[in-house]
């Protein structure tokens, strides 16, 4: 017997699990999920997605994208990128990637070059207009973060729960 031949590639996989991390987001407009990986060993080093704080309560702060910012999700919400980052306790994200199903912000972007991460691979480039993404790449730019836009020929992985064997 020879071994499968429609494995998926390890951008796929670390894509799959940024992807598999946003559906744990509440957000009702914009799930996000992040994957930071060791860029040696391709080992998972943290996940995160979009979500309020600890102890903020998805049913008492506001989901809402639009009004007065206090009564918006913006200032309350940490984004997947920084989740992921603040979520690993030990590990050393110097010179690693990151997965992630959004461009990230200025903010998140902050982040990602002060924890030393030398690669974003990102899905969706939809705010790509904006000043908060344009600044992003200004920064990511001067500091020599490589960034490379997800491709696969893949247009979905399908995960099933009820079988005899989760694969085909």
């Amino acid at each position: 017997m020879s071994k499968r031949k429609d494995y998926i590639s390890w951008d796929e996989y670390f894509m799959g699990i940024a992807l598999l991390s946003g559906y744990r987001s509440k957000d009702p407009s914009t799930p996000v999920g992040a994957c930071i990986v060791d860029s040696k060993s391709n080992r998972i080093l943290s996940v995160g997605y979009n979500g309020f704080p600890i102890g903020c309560s998805d049913d008492e702060f506001p989901w809402e994208r639009d009004g007065n910012t206090l009564d918006t999700k913006y200032p309350y919400v940490v984004h997947a990128e920084l989740n992921a980052i603040l979520n690993n306790r030990s590990a050393s994200f110097e010179g690693n990637k990151i997965y992630t199903t959004l461009f990230p912000c200025n903010e998140c972007t902050k982040a990602i070059i002060q924890a030393g991460i030398k690669e974003i691979i990102y899905l969706s480039d939809k705010y790509a207009d904006s000043d908060s993404v344009k600044a992003s790449k200004k920064m990511l730019q001067q500091t020599g973060v490589k960034l490379r836009q997800f491709d696969s020929t893949l247009e979905k992985l399908t995960l099933r729960f009820q079988s005899e064997t989760s694969l085909p």
